[in-house]
């Protein structure tokens, strides 16, 4: 009987062993005659890794052929994930030697999907004394990489940054962006040009990447390579930026801005441009205060970027909006002239202040000028002769038609992302600025009395008391429209906006880069030629891409004789005039206005526009130093050193303040 028992459990016992081995068997089968190709593969992956070697990005050059931005090898720290369970003691044991939150890894890791094998980068241009720490720990870090990666150089530090741009982990979005299109490389962890010409040039810039096959260990560290595809490094920009000229804008433009806040005004930052007025070729453009570029390489923490905000560095002035105050005046001028509402003989008795109703309007020195005509009015900046112009004769539409001949109102498809276009004020855009910042106070005021009526509507014990409640949200709904009424009249245009317009304040709102083509076109008689910054795209082996010539916008269909006249009148601000004190004995004959646009509640901006020599013109220069104070105190030194950089002049800069009255 005992026996019968062990033979049937021996029997029992062979079978569960036959069937185990049946299942391995077939498993092994179907693993090796059906499924090859995919484990051979994941095998590779196991043990193979193609690492990519980041393309260096193209350079850029100055007109000239010097270097502005290049690049340069530094170390780089990735993470693989190979899946193991100890991953997150060797997150923190990395995160420990580099400094960083383990958190910001992780989440790192987490972006990248937790996909194995894949390395993520941690941080770039590490220094070499970490370098060593890690390689000392390199067995406690399995899947730790060290790399070589070329990063930007930027020789001159922050000079141009606001042009340039800079080079950053490339965002959501625009990873985005890029997977939308035919043949996307993009992936998580490249590097994209973030603002300026680094951002507009991406395409070119970037370059392709190359890889370097390699066999690992089980711990992701190299043994031996397997071969190497070499990146092809990206294209070259060569830019209309003469550095010498953007040198001295930026010197010149920090010093004012600096001495200005020293005299006591607000003074917050500032912008300038120089640009050839036969070809639109830009040869500077500043905008204070400024930043290092250098900085986006290892990557910002927070109080870093919180700290960058409040300095003021980030928004490119030069291409923002102002009011140009009485560099305005040549347009109000034109359109007087141009259209015969005077003639050059045209004048005026200047009083101290031009009154209209309740509204007084000083003139520039509060004393008046006596008799005026209108290259006395541009030379001593006389207000009373615009106002006049503007209110007697010409009206919002005349002055807005001439406003835009000279491209207000219009981007001037300058290269770099975020240009502003301007306003040339009209009743129309009055209404519709008005009226919105109306309803945005009183829409949140209705809805807070539609609110608290609401429940005590729906709860009223009786319907005496529900119409009771209706009567009084009503009238309190009445009393907020009554209210809302008071401040529609000034939806409409009214004669103070024209006042206002003629000497340019009020809603006209124009970008420093705008106010230098102005001038341009005065200078060469009414052509407007299209702002640009880059010369030619060349590629890495010298081949040329991309070639950008001189586009011709408009001409202002403006009488020749009209523009004899507003020279005239810019020469004179120079020699005797509103910028005299700061171009005495110059040794290049420039033309030029001042304006100083009032801001209410705070100081004035201060605005220079001009160009030289007088009678050839070559260069533009427009300056603009927020709440600086007077445009031929503040705004006229930065603007004389740049000509003087441009003509290679040896002449010292402007060190002392000189006071004007605009």
């Amino acid at each position: 009987m005992e026996r019968k028992v062990i033979e049937k459990k021996t029997r029992v016992l062979l079978l569960l062993v036959s069937l185990i081995f049946i299942v391995l068997i077939g498993r092994l089968a179907y693993m090796q005659l059906f499924n090859t190709e995919k484990f051979e593969t994941l095998a590779k992956q196991n043990h193979m890794r193609l690492n990519p070697i980041m393309a260096p990005r193209g350079e850029i050059f100055d007109r000239n052929g010097v270097k502005i931005v290049g690049n340069k090898p530094v170390y780089t720290v990735s993470l693989v994930y190979l899946g193991l369970k100890d991953t997150d003691t060797v997150v923190k044991k990395v995160a420990e030697i580099l400094g960083m939150d383990p958190q910001e890894i992780i989440k790192r890791l987490e972006e990248q999907k937790l996909r194995l094998y894949q390395p993520v980068r941690l941080a770039t241009d590490v220094p070499l004394e970490t370098i060593i720490a890690l390689e000392e720990r390199r067995p406690e870090l399995p899947g730790v990489v060290i790399d070589v990666a070329p990063v930007r150089n930027y020789p001159y530090g922050s000079m141009l940054s606001h042009v340039l741009g800079y080079v950053q982990e490339i965002k959501k979005h625009q990873l985005e962006e890029q997977q939308k299109k035919e043949n996307n490389t993009y992936k998580l962890g490249d590097m994209y040009g973030q603002e300026g010409l680094e951002n507009s040039f991406e395409a070119y810039l970037r370059g392709q990447d190359g890889a370097r096959q390699v066999e690992v260990d089980a711990q992701a560290r190299p043994i031996r390579d397997l071969g190497v595809k070499e990146p092809v490094p990206g294209s070259n920009l060569h830019l209309t930026i003469d550095v010498e000229v953007q040198k001295a804008a930026e010197a010149a433009l920090e010093r004012q801005v600096l001495a200005m806040r020293k005299i006591g005004h607000e003074a917050k930052g500032g912008a300038t441009i120089a640009i050839d007025v036969r070809t639109g070729a830009i040869r500077a453009m500043a905008s204070y205060p400024t930043y290092e570029p250098s900085i986006w390489i290892k990557g910002l923490s927070q109080k870093q970027w919180e700290d960058l905000q409040k300095s003021g560095a980030l928004p490119n002035r030069a291409i923002q909006v102002y009011p140009p105050g009485s560099t305005f005046k040549m347009v109000v001028g034109a359109a007087a002239l141009d259209t015969g509402k005077i003639d050059p003989s045209f004048t005026i008795a200047d009083t101290p202040s031009y009154v209209y109703g309740n509204m007084v309007i000083t003139d520039s020195n509060k004393v008046g000028h006596g008799r005026v005509d209108i290259i006395k009015a541009l030379e001593v900046s006389c207000n009373n002769f615009f106002i006049t112009l503007g209110h007697r004769y010409l009206g919002v539409e005349l002055i807005g038609k001439y406003a835009k001949m000279f491209g207000f109102g219009e981007l001037t498809g300058i290269e770099i992302p975020g240009e502003s276009r301007g306003n040339v004020p009209t009743p129309e855009y009055k209404y519709k600025r008005n009226k919105a910042i109306n309803d945005a106070i009183f829409e949140p005021r209705y809805k807070a009395v539609e609110d608290k009526y609401k429940p005590l509507i729906a709860n009223a014990a009786s319907e005496e008391e529900r119409e009771k409640l209706e009567k009084a949200k009503q009238k309190e709904l009445k009393k907020l429209k009554d209210e809302y009424n008071e401040y529609t009249w000034d939806f409409y245009w009214q004669v103070y906006d024209t006042l206002n317009m003629s000497i340019g304040q009020g809603y006209n709102s124009y970008t420093p880069l705008q106010l230098a083509n102005y001038a341009a076109m005065l200078a060469n008689n009414g052509v407007r030629w299209k702002p640009y910054l880059v010369e030619k795209v060349v590629s890495s082996d010298g081949k040329v891409l991309k070639e950008f010539k001189p586009e011709k916008l408009s001409e202002a269909p403006i009488k020749p004789e009209v523009f004899k006249i507003l020279q005239e009148g810019m020469r004179r601000v120079v020699t005797s005039g509103t910028a005299a004190g700061v171009f005495r004995d110059f040794p290049v004959e420039v033309a030029a206005k001042t304006g100083t646009a009032q801001v209410d509640k705070r100081d004035d901006h201060a605005l220079f526009v001009g160009y030289a020599p007088y009678n050839n013109p070559e260069i533009a220069v427009a300056t603009v130093i927020d709440y600086g104070g007077h445009g031929g105190t503040a705004a006229a030194p930065v603007a004389r050193d740049i000509f003087a950089a441009y003509f290679k002049l040896d002449v010292a800069p402007k060190q002392n303040i000189v006071y004007s009255t605009d």
